[in-house]
């Protein structure tokens, strides 16, 4: 036999010695489910206030534990290995608790399609200069009524007579003063057609 020969040999036997103690680990585990899978589901599900999924998860990583801690559970120390498996679920469950109460709360679509949206101040500071320069585009007669009855709350018999015109010229400029803005300041406000 050759070293080459020798050395596949060798590597042959320790992958078959690795598939054995793989499928006798897969066996040992699924054996370990079937026993207490159950028990220590229905702990685990008291333990996520009825959060099946969670329930689920938290008895899956408890036996990937078991997986990893093969010799836990063939000590001679006691009888069965369910204190042990339900001690680690019960375990797991507290930090998977304690993990969420540190973050904070997730919240749904819903919830952010309902939320409330705040002004943005930007825009409403470059909305107001879109504003001051339309207006600035305006006729001295429409400027003047249009301050006096929107910008500074007069009523239109107020404006008349701060302007010395009749009410009716008043409403007149008003209505001609916000047709003009609409031609300059397309988009702001469609509502106004």
């Amino acid at each position: 036999m050759t070293a080459g020969t020798a050395l596949t040999a060798r590597t042959t036997a320790a992958e078959h010695e690795l598939a054995a103690r793989t499928t006798t680990a897969e066996h040992e585990l699924a054996a370990l489910q079937r026993e207490h899978g159950r028990p220590l589901f229905a702990l685990l599900l008291r333990l996520c206030d009825g959060d099946r999924q969670r329930a689920e998860d938290l008895v899956q990583e408890t036996l990937v534990r078991a997986w990893q801690h093969p010799e836990a559970l063939r000590t001679d120390a006691f009888d069965s290995v369910r204190p042990w498996l339900l001690t680690v679920g019960r375990r797991l469950a507290i930090d998977a608790r304690r993990a969420r109460q540190a973050r904070p709360a997730e919240v749904g679509d819903a919830v952010l399609e309902n939320a409330p949206v705040c002004a943005d101040h930007a825009e409403r500071a470059a909305a107001t200069l879109d504003v001051r320069e339309a207006v600035k585009t305006l006729t001295p007669e429409h400027r003047e009524v249009l301050v006096l009855v929107y910008f500074q709350g007069a009523s239109v018999a107020e404006a008349a007579e701060t302007l010395g015109i009749p009410p009716g010229t008043v409403k007149s400029r008003a209505y001609y003063a916000l047709r003009a803005l609409r031609r300059v300041l397309p988009g702001y406000a469609p509502d106004l057609g």
